[in-house]
């Protein structure tokens, strides 16, 4: 029998100790940070008493950890249940315990339905199995990729020439964080996974993490009008020393012109001069845009796939 208790802000460091050791016989390597786990506890919307669960032993060690999470207004739920390699059969049990939950959740905001998504590392076999037993099915595949800067600091990735009537724009006013959050909601209204979100949400969301940096916020304006934007943070830098592109969109009516690569050049630029090793992103295989392309063609390597399940009730 396995205790279940409800996750508390103090339990971070258990259950960091628990998803490493996951990580660590699955992909060879830790793959979340303590800074991680924290911000997962403290998500805007996530409800600790109602939303996650914990599961000890008889001896007290922390074997398995399960959330659900609602994703703004809509249907969609992201699910997790992470259990200690070794530990069988909790994981059937927990997965049907966020699924309940994630049926609530989408209830409570008026929906007859719910799509949950589960994301898995493709060679995670025994998790594909058990999401799959479950009624999910592959939706989507997203790619980490990274380049990596070599050389002295600051020598080794030269910024690129700003084209012509483009101006840019850092994210400590309020004024280009919104017009960011513009051109971000416009430009993904047609992928995987979108679901529209306010302003005030999207800023608290990227203030509630530990790592957001809002002088890795970059707005591109060409002749005066907000155009693209690339968001930036610390995602990686504590275990990769890496900096991390969360978002690059480009408007549809500005495509075409390269600003995507020059925003993605001057990230890396900016990256190579702060000292870090490399730059991370993820991207989606699906990806409305040839961004995959674009990735490869800038150097970047993919180095990860992380598969997205889905299942609708």
């Amino acid at each position: 029998m396995h205790a279940i208790s409800r996750p508390r802000v103090e339990d971070a460091e258990a259950i960091h100790e628990l998803v490493a050791a996951y990580d660590t016989a699955v992909i060879g390597v830790p793959d979340m940070t303590l800074d991680d786990i924290a911000d997962e506890l403290v998500e805007p919307g996530f409800d600790r008493d109602k939303d996650g669960w914990l599961a000890h032993d008889a001896d007290g060690t922390l074997v398995a950890w399960a959330w659900a999470c609602a994703n703004g207004d809509s249907d969609l739920v992201e699910v997790e249940v992470i259990t200690r390699p070794g530990v069988d059969g909790l994981a059937d049990e927990l997965l049907r315990t966020v699924t309940g939950r994630a049926r609530e959740l989408a209830a409570e905001r008026g929906h007859s339905g719910v799509t949950m998504d589960l994301g898995i590392y493709r060679v995670d076999h025994g998790k594909q199995a058990l999401a799959k037993a479950h009624g999910f099915e592959p939706a989507t595949s997203f790619h980490r990729m990274r380049i990596d800067h070599e050389g002295p600091v600051g020598q080794q990735v030269e910024p690129p020439a700003v084209p012509a009537g483009i101006t840019l724009h850092t994210g400590e006013s309020e004024e280009v964080r919104r017009e960011a959050h513009g051109v971000q909601q416009e430009a993904f209204a047609q992928h995987f996974g979108f679901v529209k979100i306010d302003y005030d949400e999207w800023y608290a969301r990227r203030q509630a993490q530990s790592v957001t940096d809002w002088s890795q916020l970059t707005l591109a304006r060409l002749d005066g009008r907000p155009a693209a934007a690339l968001i930036g943070s610390n995602q990686f830098l504590s275990d990769e020393d890496c900096g991390y592109v969360a978002t690059l969109a480009v408007l549809p009516e500005f495509r075409g012109r390269g600003l995507g690569r020059f925003l993605l050049r001057h990230a890396f630029a900016a990256d190579a001069a702060r000292g870090r090793k490399g730059t991370i992103l993820h991207v989606d295989s699906n990806n409305i845009t040839p961004a995959l392309g674009l990735y490869e063609s800038a150097g970047m390597r993919p180095v990860m796939v992380i598969d997205v399940w889905r299942r609708r009730l």
